[in-house]
């Protein structure tokens, strides 16, 4: 019997179990370190010519500044270690950011949602990340730290954090620490819609949130965001402000439509055409639009 050959993985040559956040921090200070929290990515990335950025691999998973799940004075603090089952078993996330949990519902698998983080999902920087949409119609900021005479820490709204397929603002030597977003008002709605290849485990073909405060068939402070439809994810500020305070009839709806079409540009690959990806973003955003109006 032949076994099969599998290709040697590059390897790490030196591995950091920190114990704090500075200590984290100190280990990241050369920008060499690939920061390792739930790992669920980790191999993948390995695999990927240049997608690792340094061959010291630095765990934080036991740091326990970056954990937990804080809401005061209208606020919520998300460690970056908060996992998904976190978010979906929090009944305080549930209330005051919905969108959220709805996302992490159709996170991968159980396993998976057990260990992948809320910080790693964001740092990735995937345009296909499933977090990314819900937390762009939220308003969310991202807390970066480094190590800097002591600990520096800055914040980057969101919706300037990408800045291409797996790029973003954040320093080799930076840590994402937590996402901070605003509690969701009094009448808020939420949606998120995900299609993929397959029922479970799947990346998303396109993604999509939406959210608002409905009031009598339609939305103040509309949100409106997709994943996998660019090459960050992205919010529709033009479509957001067409639909603003509007009666959703449906004449409004299908402008809100061919809106967003403009404000999006899905490319062809092994998961689906541009085409496709066009069709179920265009679909995603008519049909809760029609919910919101519907009640």
């Amino acid at each position: 019997m032949v076994l099969p050959q599998f290709q040697a993985q590059p390897s790490f040559d030196a591995f950091v179990r920190a114990a704090s956040l500075e200590e984290a921090l100190e280990a990241m200070t050369d920008g060499r370190g690939t920061v390792v929290a739930g790992g669920t990515d980790l191999w993948v990335q390995k695999s990927l010519p240049g997608a690792v950025p340094g061959d010291r691999l630095i765990s934080i998973r036991h740091v326990p500044e970056l954990a937990g799940i804080t809401i005061a004075d209208g606020h919520i603090r998300l460690g970056a270690l908060v996992t998904m089952s976190e978010i979906l078993e929090s009944a305080a996330i549930k209330e005051s950011a919905p969108v959220l949990p709805m996302a992490a519902n159709r996170f991968a698998s159980v396993q998976i949602r057990n260990a992948a983080t809320i910080g790693g999902n964001v740092a990735n920087a995937s345009p296909a990340a499933d977090m990314a949409p819900p937390l762009l119609c939220m308003d969310a900021a991202v807390e970066l730290a480094r190590h800097d005479d002591g600990i520096a820490r800055r914040e980057v709204a969101l919706r300037e954090f990408f800045t291409g397929p797996g790029q973003s603002v954040r320093r080799p030597d930076e840590l994402v620490t937590a996402i901070l977003l605003p509690v969701a008002a009094v009448g808020h709605v939420a949606a998120f819609c995900k299609s993929g290849p397959r029922p479970a485990l799947e990346i998303a073909r396109v993604s999509m949130a939406l959210t608002g405060v409905a009031e009598n068939g339609a939305l103040t402070a509309p949100r409106i965001a997709f994943g996998a439809v660019a090459p960050v994810p992205v919010r529709c500020p033009k479509t957001e402000a067409m639909i603003e305070g509007a009666a959703l009839t449906d004449e409004t709806i299908a402008a809100a439509v061919e809106t967003m079409d403009g404000e999006i540009s899905p490319i062809a690959d092994h998961r689906a055409s541009d085409w496709y990806r066009r069709h179920l973003a265009r679909t995603y955003l008519e049909q809760e639009l029609r919910h919101v109006r519907d009640g």
